[in-house]
């Protein structure tokens, strides 16, 4: 099984994760962009907690038409399979372009993640 995230991609996440409960940056950029390529789902996270190591925060748009910020656990993402039975995926081309606070932004005006 391909692993969700890259160890850099953990790193930044941890990293992030490590600001974000001292209170300290919490409007990063979105580290790995994640996505079910059969049920128009995506994940945009940008920190991962360091107490446990597989709490993710970011921005999840579940594919009907409500996205938003919050949590979600890396190894039930693992889990996940599509309809066709595709697994979730990272995009292993995704740049991040703004903050995860214009992402929402767009995201919430459009009712999903559009890039």
């Amino acid at each position: 099984m391909t692993p969700l995230i890259t160890a850099d991609e953990r790193t930044r996440l941890l990293s992030n994760g490590q600001a974000r409960a001292a209170g300290q940056d919490t409007d990063p950029l979105p580290v790995v962009r994640l996505f079910t390529p059969d049920a128009h789902a995506t994940w945009l996270l940008a920190s991962l907690d360091p107490a446990d190591g597989d709490t993710a925060h970011g921005l999840i748009d579940l594919g009907i038409g409500m996205p938003a910020l919050g949590t979600v656990k890396l190894s039930d993402l693992a889990a996940i399979v599509g309809p066709r039975q595709q697994p979730v995926m990272r995009d292993r081309y995704f740049q991040p372009v703004r903050r995860l606070s214009e992402y929402l932004r767009l995201a919430e005006d459009s009712g999903s993640i559009t890039d």
